[in-house]
């Protein structure tokens, strides 16, 4: 049976960064959300609307992307209207992303509750997310900014972590719990410490708000981005907007959200937790990569891609992009990564995947910029 979207709902899809750990499939000009990462035949981008139409209507999703990448998201999803994508002059992180969404959105409507959600991320257990949402909605409308923790699996250092506290209490959210703070990617220690502990999820950067709390949150912490932000929005749906973009974009501080409004709004009591019991993946990295892929053979090896591109011989536990329109072959490696492409070919092994991105800054420095 169809879901019920949700009144007054509007589902946000900040749809930004180079994605640089899964260098050179993702790229400045074609990031990881706009490339299909699991083999389902749908890209990212296209993953994340699929799950977020049945919760908001086709008419209540909104997609904040950069202008060089407006063309490409219009083509993933052709159903979006005119005023469905925001695009951006130049990135200034996810405050500005999401606080743009929030002005637009009750420019034109009032205040309605707004959900942002990555275009990147890889989720699984679609009937479990939508029960989260939906408590998160109902949290954010007794005027919390709500987040999802998603249940840590191993004590990862390469995510953020949220610490619940006690329950919340509100109808039409059960399970959501008051949060008494983040914390950035911990040290091993801690990391083991949070999992062993059970108070503490991973932060999947998800946030359910109204506009008018998380706009005043905004004005309250950074008066100056609330300002600027606010006078975008009022000429966004205007001949105006060209220049007033270009007077106002360039100067509004570049601050990710969790910095800008949650960690602060957290430490005063404002911020909510619902659990989320859901798969969940940021596609962070070509190992996390191979947990999403299906294994080729016995040996565990993991191919994104037309696997008659790759032979092995005595090799197991790679992970192979063979893009490049060629046979890939390996002889006598064991958890390896190689992605080929037809200007650029990566060689690393599965535990330096995290450091891919000092590949792309490698590559930056020797004047390279046609490969990023």
């Amino acid at each position: 049976m169809p879901s019920a979207a949700i009144p007054g709902f509007h589902a946000v899809i900040p749809a930004g960064g180079a994605g640089t750990r899964l260098w050179p499939v993702s790229r400045a000009g074609s990031p990881k959300f706009l490339h299909d990462l699991t083999g389902s035949g749908r890209t990212l981008l296209q993953g994340t609307a699929d799950r977020l139409v049945p919760l908001a209507g086709e008419s209540g999703v909104l997609v904040v992307t950069g202008r060089q990448h407006e063309a490409a998201v219009r083509d993933q999803l052709p159903s979006l209207g005119a005023g469905q994508v925001l695009a951006e002059p130049s990135p200034r992180d996810s405050m500005a992303a999401i606080g743009l969404a929030a002005a637009v959105l009750e420019q034109r409507h009032g205040e309605v509750v707004l959900g942002s959600f990555a275009a990147d991320q890889v989720i699984s257990g679609r009937p479990e997310f939508e029960r989260s949402v939906r408590e998160a909605v109902a949290a954010a409308r007794e005027g919390y900014v709500t987040t999802i923790g998603i249940a840590a699996s191993r004590p990862s250092t390469a995510f953020g972590y949220v610490h619940g506290a006690a329950p919340l209490g509100v109808d039409g959210a059960p399970s959501a719990v008051h949060v008494s703070g983040f914390t950035e990617k911990p040290d091993a220690a801690t990391a083991r410490g949070y999992l062993a502990s059970g108070e503490y999820r991973w932060n999947a950067g998800i946030f359910v708000a109204s506009t008018t709390v998380l706009l005043r949150h905004l004005a309250e912490q950074r008066p100056a981005l609330h300002d600027g932000l606010r006078r975008v929005a009022a000429s966004w749906d205007t001949a105006e907007r060209d220049a007033v973009l270009e007077v106002e974009w360039p100067a509004l501080e570049r601050i990710a959200i969790d910095h800008a409004v949650a960690e602060p709004v957290a430490a005063a009591g404002g911020v909510a937790m619902v659990p989320g019991s859901f798969g969940w993946d940021d596609v962070g990295d070509f190992n996390s990569l191979a947990a999403l892929l299906p294994a080729d053979d016995d040996s565990g090896s993991k191919v994104l891609g037309d696997s008659a591109d790759v032979v092995r011989v005595q090799s197991a536990g790679s992970v192979v992009v063979p893009a490049g329109g060629r046979t890939v072959t390996l002889l006598g490696i064991d958890d390896v990564v190689v992605v080929d492409t037809p200007d650029a070919l990566l060689v690393t092994t599965r535990g330096r995947a995290q450091q891919v991105r000092a590949m792309v800054d490698a590559v930056r420095a020797s004047g390279r910029e046609d490969l990023l």
